[in-house]
């Protein structure tokens, strides 16, 4: 790890630092991941959509050491609501790592969608969601066509608060770093020598301008993740957790409350119980 960059800030309630030794380990296990999940699909590789997001970019230089610069295609999809610097920084990324990338403009198909049910084009979150399920299509368009699979790019702490698009940018064949806390992901990260500004970038979807992640959740990444790690995937109540962290019991109940209502997201479309006839 570089001991240039502040991957987490003293002031974190909970470290959730790998050792160096964890850190390695980690990295090998995802690239072997990435590699079987390719093998077992008989695939040619991998498409990614690359965001200039920290997520993307780290989970773009696994892949390539799993399979090789041919074999991740990466696709920058911008559109009105993304800003030139974070589609600057996914070109710089493809072109660092040295792979094959398209980028396609996703505003003129958003349109036709926004054109054909114009009571909803006012709406910010569903028309967000329009440009994240977008980009999915185009995904699969290209991996069916170049017989690749789709990596995701979802970390744990989204994954458990429901922070993503249904059908959108969880609407992939695996998420390498799906078992990863934001924070762990910013250490992984600077471990496989992504660059500093990308490793301390805010976190944004980008469904509109001037989003955050943080702002939008209503609780900072370094606080979710010790209340996840702790009482939603750990053993301590509340109270304790609470005392633990030195948080409020009010953020705890927000996480709780993203969980909870994300729960849909995270299962199988549900049917009936079958009759027994």
């Amino acid at each position: 790890m570089s001991s240039e960059t502040p991957i987490l800030d003293d002031t974190a309630p909970l470290d959730l630092r790998l050792s160096d030794d964890e850190l390695e380990s980690t990295r090998e296990h995802i690239v072997a991941f990435i590699r079987s999940v390719a093998d077992d699909a008989g695939a040619e590789g991998a498409v990614l959509g690359l965001s200039g997001g920290i997520d993307s970019t780290l989970t773009a230089h696994l892949a390539v050491e799993a399979l090789g610069k041919d074999g991740l295609h990466g696709l920058v999809m911008p559109s009105s609501v993304n800003t030139e610097t974070n589609m600057s920084d996914a070109e710089r990324v493809a072109e660092m790592l040295e792979i094959p990338y398209d980028v396609v403009e996703i505003q003129p198909i958003a349109e036709k969608f926004f054109d054909a049910f114009p009571e909803a084009a006012d709406d910010r979150m569903a028309t967000g969601n329009v440009y994240v399920r977008t980009r999915a299509v185009l995904g699969y368009f290209v991996a069916n066509h170049k017989g690749r699979v789709v990596l995701g790019t979802g970390n744990r702490s989204e994954a458990m608060t429901g922070y993503f698009t249904k059908y959108g940018d969880q609407a992939v064949d695996c998420n390498p770093i799906g078992n990863l806390y934001k924070q762990q992901v910013r250490q992984l990260a600077d471990h496989v020598g992504v660059p500093e500004d990308l490793v301390m970038k805010t976190p944004s979807a980008e469904m509109w301008l001037e989003q955050t992640d943080e702002e939008e959740m209503g609780i900072t990444y370094d606080i979710l993740d010790a209340i996840l790690a702790l009482h939603v995937d750990g053993p301590l109540s509340t109270a304790a957790t609470a005392r633990h962290l030195d948080v409020t019991e009010a953020q705890i109940e927000t996480v709780e409350k993203l969980v909870a209502q994300s729960a849909h997201k995270r299962s199988m479309p549900p049917a009936p119980e079958a009759l027994d006839l």
